[in-house]
């Protein structure tokens, strides 16, 4: 069976004379729901905390995607800067998995903190409040 490293992977090939499937294993967190107990990655019986939106104010559009738009804001109980995403209508069930695995990878190498999950009290839209990070658009 050939193999082929690529960074934190490992991928292994078939061949004509060897069918066995194509795996892909992260050599960092291979086996960290595992290791866990099963609340670490069960979103769907997770109970989502939300907060009201009064404190949060938008300045202006600086994304969007398919699921949602970007918003840079502002928290006016601390005059931070913060980024707020509005979700667009999706399933339930797809809210809970991405705010249950942003909690779950908090205070993680690299990843971007969620604040806060608020509720539009009259249209229930759900907004997440991330931390404002600085960064350079490379795409201009």
């Amino acid at each position: 069976m050939a193999s082929r490293s690529h960074g934190k992977y490992r991928r292994s090939r078939s061949t004509a004379s060897n069918s066995q499937a194509v795996k892909s294993v992260s050599h960092v967190y291979r086996d960290v729901n595992s290791q866990r107990a099963a609340v670490y990655s069960d979103y769907e019986s997770y109970d989502i905390r939300w907060s009201g939106q009064e404190k949060y104010e938008i300045i202006r559009k600086i994304g969007r995607g398919k699921y949602s738009e970007v918003f840079e804001g502002v928290d006016m109980s601390t005059n931070s800067l913060v980024v707020i995403k509005i979700l667009k209508p999706v399933k339930k069930k797809k809210i809970k998995r991405e705010i249950k695995i942003l909690q779950n990878l908090r205070d993680g190498p690299n990843i971007i903190q969620l604040l806060d999950c608020v509720r539009d009290p009259n249209s229930k839209t759900p907004s997440l409040i991330f931390e404002h990070v600085n960064n350079t658009d490379y795409s201009r």
